[in-house]
């Protein structure tokens, strides 16, 4: 196999996902192409050497539907032989679209390939794909299946986490990320999103709110509640979990990931291309798992993940100097520091979905390009970003400075 090496990446601000965000003007398709124009003008690349394109889009329907990639490079002005392909691995996406850039690029295929997502969630809201798992009664009566909350607050009472646990993580996400925004630590790769005229709309993340305290949490009630005692998905995760007596819900919109619209971009490549560029490589992927879990609980599968990524590299969880997971819910992220004895201090070190909030298709994108940044400011050699995704499935890849 050939090494494969970040060459760059560049991410949007995350904009408010609803009518009144900064973002909701701009379509998807432009989203995802300003960020392809940004990797490519920084880079000053040829675009007819770079030989495909793949995307994460979690909801392609409507506007975001059919082969946004393609589309995408082509409203970016890419040379017409680029090609482009939708990559749909749920919240993993951004990540895995990286993945398979690298994994084309590592078996020799491929020189050169970008790799990232997009989501516009005031636009094409979650859910509006449908889709068997959710609306086919066979299908959810053999998968147990019940919504991604309830799975969260099946995860926290499983795991024993308390309420103040989870508010007190996401006070301090909140604080993390507003820290790092004042510090310019995202200042390298967050690139300002423009309107039809060229004009800014939205220059950094729109959720942030480092006035949250534990006192302004415990006052939100918990957002998963009626659905699980009301539409009877607790009484389904009970039937797969006889041994809880009964699920305690704490997850609110306080302590769970933000909706928003975003975009992500990363370039990869060989280090051939890379000397016939100019190109100075960032990190080497060194490597990648993907993995399976129990679809009900479906959101422990990040320690799993992370466990087969290490294996695969010859790695322990302490040679990982800094760590990234998506916060989908507060308890994710609890569940992989206690799992793997991954100390605070050493994961999601600038805030995370809960402050900044998650665009399904491009946070996998998005966050590996956060890790990398740190690394550097930091000079820690290795790194492990990790994300959860529906139906009980996660994926990890790992970086080393160059």
């Amino acid at each position: 196999m050939t090494d494969v090496y970040i060459y760059d990446h560049v991410r949007t601000p995350r904009g408010k996902g609803k009518a009144d965000g900064a973002l909701h003007e701009i379509t998807p398709v432009n989203l995802a192409a300003q960020m392809l124009g940004a990797l490519r003008d920084r880079n000053s690349l040829d675009t007819a050497l770079v030989e495909d394109v793949f995307l994460g889009c979690v909801v392609p329907v409507g506007e975001q539907g059919g082969n946004i990639a393609r589309v995408a490079a082509l409203v970016a002005d890419y040379d017409n032989s680029v090609p482009g392909v939708q990559v749909n691995r749920y919240c993993g996406s951004g990540l895995e679209a990286v993945n398979f850039a690298a994994a084309k690029v590592g078996a020799g295929q491929i020189d050169l390939a970008i790799g990232g997502g997009v989501e516009s969630m005031s636009r094409v809201p979650m859910g509006s794909d449908g889709g068997a798992m959710a609306l086919d009664p066979q299908v959810t009566f053999k998968m147990y299946f019940v919504m991604q909350g309830v799975s969260a607050d099946l995860l926290a009472t499983k795991c024993g986490f308390t309420r103040e646990q989870c508010d007190a993580y996401a006070v301090e996400s909140q604080k993390r990320a507003a820290a790092a925004w004042a510090k310019g630590y995202f200042n390298k790769s967050v690139v300002p999103v423009k309107d039809i005229l060229g004009l800014p709309v939205l220059d950094k993340d729109e959720t942030i709110r480092p006035d949250v305290t534990l006192e302004s949490l415990a006052g939100m009630k918990p957002a998963f509640l009626e659905m699980g005692t009301q539409y009877g998905f607790d009484g389904v995760a009970l039937q797969k979990y006889p041994e809880l007596e009964s699920i305690i819900h704490m997850h609110h919109a306080g302590n769970s990931s933000g909706i928003v619209d975003g975009a992500s971009a990363v370039l990869v490549g060989n280090q051939e291309i890379g000397q016939r560029l100019g190109l100075k490589p960032r990190a080497r992927i060194r490597s990648i798992a993907t993995v399976g879990s129990e679809p009900t609980l479906m959101l422990d599968a990040p320690s799993i993940a992370s466990l087969k990524a290490l294996k695969k590299a010859g790695m322990s969880v302490a040679d990982i100097g800094l760590w990234e997971l998506n916060e989908a819910f507060a308890s994710v992220v609890l569940c992989l520091m206690e799992r793997l004895n991954v100390p605070h201090d050493r994961i999601n070190v600038n805030g995370g979905a809960i402050a900044m909030g998650h665009p399904l298709g491009a946070t996998g994108g998005m966050i590996l390009g956060t890790l990398l940044d740190e690394m550097e400011r930091r000079n820690v050699g290795t790194g492990l970003v990790t994300l959860c995704e529906a139906a009980g499935m996660g994926t990890a890849t790992i970086i080393e400075l160059v």
